[in-house]
């Protein structure tokens, strides 16, 4: 077995990054800009933009974090995409999902310049992803993408069952992995909530994405020997015996499934850092469509 370390890949593609940023500097324009919109006390949105701004620092991009209480109104929220996609010097725009209940998450996400949509979520850059047309192509899945091509692991032909289909990860998930490219070429399952036999047809699978939102839902006797196990799920589960009370733990029962595996990744430290590396990369996207 051997773990798919998302610090080791994560810190090779953040070193292409910040060359690509110092070329930029060299010939006397401005960093990337990626603004990131916060809203309300949730620990673990926090804890995800603190990440994505640290990483702009290290990289040399600039970064303006704007932080609303959960009480803001989906037209103020909307009013700020508006002025940041009309701000010819900021060059990417997220918003930290999820958003309080009475704004409206689709409306959001369409309000962002596609050119500008680094998360990958607007209609359009879904659709050119799926025809494969440069795009933003979501940050979680394309990382995957960028963790695979890192490991240089062969995906051609292999099945594949991807467990969730968010718009988010599961089903551009099983696109790219789908698609004619190296890695992809892969004949690919997506399984859900209301899928039959899920257990019959994991085991079948060369490889298996999960991205469900449920602690240890992969159990070992859902993996054939040899599998490439992709765990998405970050899941916090109360653990009396650390200090916190609590931990952190994947979609996947990593101790009992790692010994069946070829490759795994860890949680944490696996995909979540690619993650915000395909964030990055994006947004070095979009400041050359915005130059």
């Amino acid at each position: 077995m051997q773990l798919l370390d998302g610090k080791i890949a994560s810190a090779h593609y953040k070193t292409e990054i910040k060359n690509q940023v110092n070329l930029i500097l060299s010939k006397g324009k401005r960093a990337p800009h990626l603004a990131a919109i916060l809203v309300g006390e949730n620990a673990a949105s926090k804890a995800y933009v603190a990440s994505k701004v640290k990483t702009c620092a290290e990289l040399g991009f600039e970064s303006t974090l704007i932080t609303y209480e959960n009480s803001v109104s989906q037209q103020e929220l909307l009013d700020k995409i508006k002025f940041l996609n009309d701000d010819k010097n900021i060059d990417g725009i997220l918003v930290q999902l999820p958003l309080p209940k009475h704004i409206d998450e689709n409306k959001v996400i369409e309000a962002i310049h596609y050119n500008k949509d680094v998360d990958g979520f607007h209609p359009v850059n879904l659709g050119k992803m799926m025809l494969g047309l440069q795009s933003f192509v979501p940050a979680t899945p394309n990382g995957i993408m960028l963790l695979l091509k890192y490991y240089q692991i062969k995906t051609e032909g292999l099945n594949c069952v991807v467990i969730g289909r968010s718009n988010i990860v599961g089903t551009p998930m099983s696109i790219l992995l789908s698609r004619n490219s190296e890695p992809g070429n892969c004949t690919v399952t997506l399984c859900h909530s209301k899928t039959k036999n899920m257990k019959e047809i994991c085991k079948n699978a060369d490889i298996i994405v999960a991205a469900i939102g449920k602690p240890h839902f992969v159990t070992s006797d859902m993996v054939k020997e040899g599998a490439i196990i992709i765990d998405v799920g970050i899941n916090r589960i109360e653990a009396p015996e650390t200090k916190s009370g609590t931990r952190l733990v994947g979609d996947v029962d990593f101790d009992q499934v790692a010994p069946k595996c070829s490759f795994i990744t860890p949680v944490p430290g696996g995909v979540g850092l690619m993650t915000i590396v395909s964030l990055m990369k994006n947004t070095l996207l979009a400041r050359a469509l915005n130059n």
